[in-house]
């Protein structure tokens, strides 16, 4: 019974996918051939339909992830290959033990891993590359990677050790304290990853625009925001696409922007764009992200404590589980792969509050900034990065993070520049 329910919503998930893909796809060609009329006077006619391809390009090599993802899950779980790689680390390391365990979710992420890479290669060096936006070569990509695979061993081997030793020596609530591990794992990466780990991937210079810095410097005492410090990042070595974000939490806060980011705005832009980004932080909209990420977490261990022991669970994902030795390895596996799949129709739910929160952030730069200066330089990066400005609107509800461009530009035009 557990495998037909989980086949059936592996097909509602993949076909509701497919459909949402395709309307995106249907919806942004058909307005190609016109800027909307509110954008007319700011936005060319080549730029937006720039954005209408590149849009299209993605969501198709998207539906080709989705199903090859899907074949990939049915491989592991119907056809029996998770139970074969099962087989064969029980024999390597004669019938268990931890390094069983790693062995076992290591080979399942590389294997994934390696099925990601053509999707990986083909979006950055042929879709990136057709419209402009790649400035990688092949060469920073494969050291990219292999650092990333470093970071991966270095800090998730030890974690994951970690985690087989709990489920198996901590006793009934073994799942409570592996959940607290992981917390306490995941503060101590906001400090760090922007310390430690994303320099060994980007350089970050103090910023050394003077009259920029007064400015923003005058803006982070307005808002009451204390930083360790204002970087700009290389990301022009990788992407011509711009951001700006806040990392790191306590006295590891620090404000990063993109070299590309800077070029193409003005010092207004700028101030707020930093003012949106504080909205962020001043709304305890990170706080409550956080938040519900150890509560969604928390359920997942939870209900990995039960299903640990079920024996329908294992068998229902294809895989026959040890009577004489601890499956803790293949039950934390297996729910890694059936949750994306019975938790995809929380997407809309995450999207909608983050959405939300970004009409919250944006009201809090009005207040602090420009928000005609936030406006162009929204419409700026729309451009710069080409999002669409015509996205399916039902695509839209049901991913997009931040609102289509239309309906935040509508809800910032009433709020006039502060003093």
């Amino acid at each position: 019974m557990f495998t037909l329910i989980f086949l059936a919503a592996l097909v509602i998930m993949v076909l509701t996918k497919l459909w949402l893909a395709s309307r995106q796809i249907r919806h942004v060609a058909r307005h190609r051939g016109a800027v909307p009329e509110r954008f007319a006077d700011t936005i060319t006619l080549a730029a937006h339909q720039k954005a209408a391809d590149y849009t299209v390009a993605r969501t198709r090599l998207s539906m080709l992830e989705v199903l090859a993802g899907a074949a990939v899950l049915i491989g592991f779980t119907m056809l029996g290959g998770l139970h074969a790689l099962n087989q064969f680390w029980l024999h390597v390391f004669d019938g268990g033990g931890y390094f069983y365990g790693v062995a076992l979710i290591a080979s399942v992420a590389l294997i994934g891993g390696l099925f990601d890479l053509p999707f990986s290669l083909y979006g950055q060096f042929v879709i990136e590359q057709r419209f402009g936006f790649n400035k990688m070569t092949f060469g920073l990509w494969l050291a990219d990677l292999a650092k990333m695979a470093a970071v991966a061993c270095v800090l998730g081997l030890p974690l994951l050790l970690a985690v087989l030793w709990l489920m198996d020596r901590a006793g009934t609530y073994w799942w409570l304290y592996t959940w607290l591990l992981w917390v306490g794992f995941s503060l101590l990466l906001q400090i760090i990853v922007p310390t430690y780990i994303a320099p060994l991937f980007n350089k970050f210079e103090p910023l050394a625009d003077e009259g920029l810095r007064v400015r923003i410097e005058a803006l982070l005492r307005k808002c009451g925001f204390a930083s360790k410090g204002l970087f700009v990042m290389d990301g022009s070595r990788r992407s011509a696409h711009g951001n700006a974000y806040f990392t790191g939490f306590g006295a590891a806060k620090r404000i990063v922007f993109f070299d590309t980011l800077l070029d193409r705005l003005d010092g207004e832009e700028v101030e707020a764009v930093l003012a949106h980004e504080l909205g962020h932080f001043k709304r305890r909209h990170i706080l409550k992200g956080s938040v519900k990420m150890f509560a969604f977490s928390l359920l997942a261990f939870m209900l990995l404590g039960w299903l640990s022991g079920q024996t329908w669970f294992y068998l229902g994902l294809g895989v026959r589980p040890s009577m004489d030795a601890p499956n803790d390895a293949l039950a934390l596996l297996l729910l890694m792969l059936a949750v994306p799949v019975f938790g995809v129709f929380v997407s809309p739910l995450l999207a909608r509050s983050s959405r939300r929160h970004e009409f919250e952030a944006d009201a809090y730069a009005c207040e602090h900034a420009s928000g005609q200066d936030l406006a162009a330089a929204l419409l700026k990066l729309h451009e710069d990065n080409a999002n669409t400005l015509t996205p399916d609107p039902v695509y839209a509800r049901f991913y997009y993070s931040h609102p289509p461009a239309a309906e935040r530009l509508a809800a910032l035009h009433p709020h006039p520049q502060t003093s």
